[in-house]
């Protein structure tokens, strides 16, 4: 029997349906890797090991009995503290949570991912209703890279990124309202889709702390595993207003096998802005292997007349001031996380258009994109500027702290467009260097063909190896 750690999700749930493999082994596996990795990397914040097996040996249960399981049976996930997990209290990272009553159902997500056949083992880390690009929070403390645990796994996904890229789960949940799923995944060295909004439904029971900024969806390894998962969440909810139709074809089944190389790729290496030297090089040379491969490259200096940042923070900060603004003047404003209050702060100080103006900023950067997707179906660039910052730090542009280190996300959230990041190599010192792949609006399909092209063509270590998956 292979390690665990070769399998992917695909391959492991296969495993359980034919009964080679338990749903309470793999289970078991996860827990383990978790009991002797987390309290280094502290990647989940909660855990239910009784309820985790009490759900897996249904699952074995059902399949002794000739029922037919879901197409993720047994996998055992890790859902984000931002979202609710039936059992599990939701603290978003806040104190204003941590005490609240447990969850009684599932968001929207976690119940299609359980009805596939997924095992909920506990919530993982992320920072205060995630706010910032660095996962850690005065309720739960900062969450460690498994590449180096003196480094920052990003944010806000990265209680997430950090359990996949140590191998502690094979499969949990993210969410990017500006980047979380995509900084995780550069800095982790995995495959993560931020999909078009609407794609994974947000039910109204929990409305997402970035608005319309916001997507939720599963987070792997790999890009064939994403979407494989992506088959099981996508589609239509009566309580998400937003939600897309259903896909007409199944992701996986246009990924599964050989995908051949985008016909042409618009190439942005520094979208105009500053990028570190050696991840500028690490993305350039991963492009030049798409392009050996018969893609054809148009280099742009720039994408977007301006940078979207002023607008983009209008847009976040007054959807956290209009979820905790009543604190202001109050004593448990001192306990929210200092920069989530500077940004509350801020946000009390914009004049009243301030939200419209960002919207309309919205529909401009939507209008260059548009543009520049007649010179060719998909943009490439860096997924971040900088380099991994030490764990509470800022990411180094050459060496110095910057903090538009991450400036390469944001804009996409804002245009609402599909946007994913492969690991497409290494720094001199170890750390992965993600590489973001831009679509045209609903265009998921298009993004994960090249995201698992350039897996493929690339041949990236996916997993620090720390745990079993």
């Amino acid at each position: 029997m292979d390690p665990l750690h070769e399998s992917s999700i695909v391959e492991l749930a296969a495993q359980v349906r034919s009964g080679e493999r338990s749903a309470r082994d793999l289970t078991d596996a996860a827990l383990a890797a978790i009991a002797e990795h987390n309290e280094t990397l502290n990647a989940f914040i909660a855990l239910d090991p009784e309820g985790a097996r009490s759900a897996a040996d249904a699952i074995d249960a059902q399949r002794a009995a000739g029922h037919d399981l879901g197409p993720l049976a047994g996998i055992p996930i890790g859902v984000k503290d931002l979202e609710a997990a039936a059992g599990f209290v939701t603290t978003s990272g806040s104190f204003q949570h941590a005490s609240d009553p447990v969850a009684p159902v599932d968001s929207a997500l976690v119940a299609r991912l359980r009805a596939a056949g997924c095992v909920v083992l506990g919530k993982t880390n992320t920072p205060e209703h995630g706010w910032k690009a660095e996962t850690d929070s005065p309720t739960f403390g900062a969450t460690r890279n498994p590449w180096n645990t003196e480094r920052s796994p990003g944010g806000s996904s990265g209680g997430t990124g950090a359990a996949l890229a140590a191998g502690l789960v094979p499969l949990a949940t993210g969410s990017d309202g500006g980047g979380s799923i995509r900084i995780p995944a550069a800095l982790g060295g995995l495959s993560g889709l931020k999909p078009s909004q609407g794609r994974v439904p947000i039910d109204a029971r929990s409305i997402p702390g970035s608005g319309l900024l916001g997507v939720k969806a599963p987070m792997a390894r790999r890009a064939r595993d994403v979407a494989y998962a992506l088959d099981a969440v996508a589609g239509p909810h009566p309580l998400d207003p937003f939600s897309l139709p259903a896909p007409e074809t199944s992701y996986f089944a246009r990924v599964a096998g050989e995908v051949a190389p985008p016909e042409r790729i618009v190439w942005a290496p520094t979208m105009g802005y500053d990028v570190d030297a050696e991840v500028l090089a690490v993305c350039t040379a991963a492009v030049r292997t798409l392009e050996s491969l018969g893609t054809e490259v148009i280099e742009v200096e720039s994408v977007f007349a301006e940078d979207p940042v002023v607008s983009f923070l209008a847009i976040w900060t007054i959807m956290r001031l209009r979820a905790q603004g009543d604190l202001i003047g109050t004593p448990d404003f001192d306990r929210i996380d200092p920069g989530l209050a500077d940004q509350i702060t801020y946000a009390s100080r914009l004049g009243s258009a301030a939200f419209a103006e960002a919207l309309d900023r919205c529909w401009a950067q939507s209008a260059e994109l548009a543009d520049l997707f007649e010179l060719a179906p998909l943009l490439v660039c860096p997924t971040v500027a900088g380099q991994t910052p030490v764990s509470g730090r800022q990411g180094t542009i050459d060496g110095e702290e910057s903090l538009v280190w991450v400036r390469f996300t944001y804009p996409f959230n804002m245009t609402r467009n599909p946007a994913g990041s492969v690991n497409a190599g290494f720094t001199d010192d170890g750390m992965p260097v993600g590489l973001q792949v831009v679509g045209p609006p609903r265009a998921d399909l298009e993004v994960l063909e090249a995201m698992v092209c350039l897996e493929d063509a690339l041949g990236r270590a996916t997993v620090a190896g720390w745990g079993p998956f």
